[in-house]
């Protein structure tokens, strides 16, 4: 999936994420119903207790308020839940309206695979949300976010409008507000499926399903959450908190002397702790530190899986020391002799492994590794229901129940 998005943008990387807009079309259309379709995405909105602003409701840029479509169950022990009133629903999306569900991987298992080979491939935080739209409707006002977003769009048509930035690299939580829509039009089409858009963070844009005759539209758009010098300089704050000579009291009154050598004794412990934490160790301990995302739970087994996959954020960091290797990953350490090298590169991979092919291609039985690694929550075993995941989305990733 990773390469598909490479050649509809025309990257060979992550590199270009968040310099420029960029818009093409995947080679390959069937991956548009391999991550998601309207049917699937309303059946995980009916079968699931969802609350805003997790699930939203637009009616022509217009919030919909949630009993407009919610409504409270009462289950026979008295507890009041609120659930997807389908019937209304129905009628909302018959009428025109534009259904948003954040944070989709969390509920499917595709997405969950495609998400964590984005984090891998960019290094980021991904999150996607789910944009459904019927009938003929007006979109969201014209806004920025305050992350990259590749835009993918699945089923039906959407017309956008992207223009440039009116404040360089604007943050959530910001010095100054922006709130002036630039008049720089970088962009002004309509999306079929398999087409693809990127966005920077801070260009403003719109899209919309008026005036079109499909009778839905459904796009993903994947968020790229970039770390800036801010939070560099929040990182730097805490490590600050291993030494004693931040942790003590600031002193509020004293002589004019006494003010001064404070003042010099934390500023060269200031410079020297930016001097020996650069934002590349800032970056590489977020990626070694960050847990695993949330995955199935094992059940007890009378044997070991079969096939395991790695579930981590983003991909392990390896180091050699000696005549070990040292795995950094899900905020865990743990060393593994060298000889394990071939085994390890299959193991995390990201690819589902099958453990007796991989004992016959490295010559050793890989099971004892590959237990370590689901002990430390690295790996996980691959079920029935997670299998098919990864056909058609991860390179070699094939279900192993499939021919």
């Amino acid at each position: 999936m990773v390469r598909g998005l490479e050649g509809a943008l025309g990257w060979s990387d992550a590199a270009p994420l968040g310099r420029q807009f960029g818009r093409g079309r995947l080679e390959d259309p069937s991956l548009c119903d391999r991550l998601m379709t309207p049917s699937r995405l309303l059946d995980i909105v009916t079968r699931r207790r969802l609350e805003p602003p997790q699930l939203r409701l637009f009616q022509d840029g217009r919030e919909l308020h949630p009993n407009a479509f919610l409504r409270p169950q009462v289950n026979r022990r008295g507890q009041t839940l609120r659930m997807v009133d389908t019937p209304a629903v129905e009628n909302l999306l018959d009428a025109g309206v534009t259904l948003v569900l954040d944070a989709v991987e969390i509920f499917d298992s595709a997405l969950e695979v495609a998400t964590r080979a984005l984090r891998w491939w960019s290094h980021e935080v991904v999150q996607v949300n789910a944009y459904l739209t019927t009938r003929s409707t007006g979109g969201f006002p014209l806004h920025w976010d305050d992350h990259d977003v590749v835009v993918v769009q699945l089923a039906g048509n959407k017309t956008w409008d992207v223009r440039s930035h009116s404040r360089l690299v604007p943050m959530y939580r910001d010095a100054a507000p922006n709130s002036v829509p630039s008049e720089d039009v970088v962009w002004r089409g309509t999306l079929t499926p398999g087409d693809v858009l990127h966005i920077p963070r801070g260009h403003w844009h719109q899209a919309t399903h008026a005036a079109h005759d499909e009778p839905l539209s459904l796009h993903l758009t994947f968020g790229f959450v970039k770390r800036t010098g801010i939070d560099w300089l929040a990182w730097i704050a805490d490590q600050a908190r291993e030494l004693e000579i931040f942790r003590r009291d600031l002193v509020r009154s004293g002589s004019d002397e006494e003010l001064d050598a404070e003042r010099a004794r934390l500023e060269a412990a200031a410079v020297e702790l930016l001097r020996s934490r650069p934002p590349a160790a800032f970056l590489i301990d977020r990626e070694r530190s960050r847990p695993p995302a949330r995955h199935a739970p094992a059940l007890p087994a009378t044997h070991e899986p079969d096939v395991v996959v790695c579930v981590t954020e983003f991909a392990p960091h390896v180091e050699r020391a000696g005549g070990d290797l040292v795995i950094y990953a899900g905020g865990r350490k743990i060393t593994v002799r060298e000889r394990a090298e071939q085994a390890l590169t299959l193991l995390l991979s990201g690819r589902p492994i099958d453990l007796e092919q991989a004992g016959v291609e490295c010559g050793i039985n890989v099971r004892p590794l590959a237990q370590i690694l689901i002990q430390e929550g690295i790996c996980t075993g691959l079920t029935d229901e997670s299998s098919s995941a990864y056909t058609g989305l991860v390179t070699g990733g094939t279900s192993w129940k499939l021919p």
